[in-house]
């Protein structure tokens, strides 16, 4: 069952301009999963970016955040989720926080969200906006997210929203059996998303497609 914030009425052209991201960037560029889409439709995109820029919050593209970081286009955001295919029950573990709106989609999807950020500022902020909304099955720490959390692991799910030169090696094995990895893993300046599902001892990867993130910071990231 989808889970519901319980926060504040939102304005009717907001909600017409996320249908109409829904449709014409999710659906028919072959997003599938109708929880995924669900919660797209829920999540109020805008008022996780700066009050100047809500006129594109529904845009298809990112968005700068402050700080050196983005707001990863609303496909990009879909793709990542629908592919660790969540039900409901998982317990998940995303890497850069930012703005809070990739948090806000897994705590519609999943038991419990926890996210690292390592700018204190969008932590704090994050955690603001994920409270006044009223998702409050979302836990942000300010830390080095390349190391994971392994004090609330094995994880069905993690999601790295930053780009790393390889998949951090310390959060594989924080990963259940089963259990699936996405992240984006290349150079600063252009990357491949992949996914990766732990089966028993062993860890198997599939290529997906190009993308582009800022840099993941961090003992097993690139050096700020």
């Amino acid at each position: 069952m989808l889970r519901r914030g319980k926060g504040r009425s939102l304005s009717t052209d907001y909600e017409k301009e996320r249908e109409h991201m829904v449709e014409s960037q999710l659906a028919r560029r072959g997003i599938k999963d109708k929880r995924v889409l669900e919660a797209m439709r829920q999540v109020p995109r805008h008022l996780f970016i700066p009050e100047d820029m809500r006129s594109l919050a529904y845009c298809d593209g990112p968005l700068p955040i402050g700080h050196g970081q983005t707001i990863s286009q609303p496909y990009i955001v879909a793709l990542m989720t629908e592919l660790l295919e969540l039900t409901g029950q998982e317990k998940v573990l995303e890497i850069g926080t930012g703005s809070g709106y990739q948090a806000a989609i897994l705590s519609r999807l999943a038991r419990q969200v926890y996210s690292l950020e390592r700018h204190a500022a969008l932590a704090q902020q994050a955690e603001k906006v994920l409270a006044q909304l009223g998702y409050d099955n979302v836990v942000v720490r300010v830390g080095n997210g390349t190391l994971g959390w392994p004090e609330h692991s094995p994880y069905e799910a993690i999601i790295i929203t930053a780009a790393a030169p390889e998949v951090p090696q310390p959060l594989p094995d924080q990963l259940a059996d089963g259990g699936r990895l996405v992240a984006p893993v290349g150079s600063q300046w252009s990357q491949v998303l992949v996914k990766v599902r732990r089966q028993s001892d062993l860890l198997i990867r599939e290529r997906l497609t190009a993308v582009a993130f800022v840099p993941l910071v961090g003992e097993y990231g690139w050096k700020e």
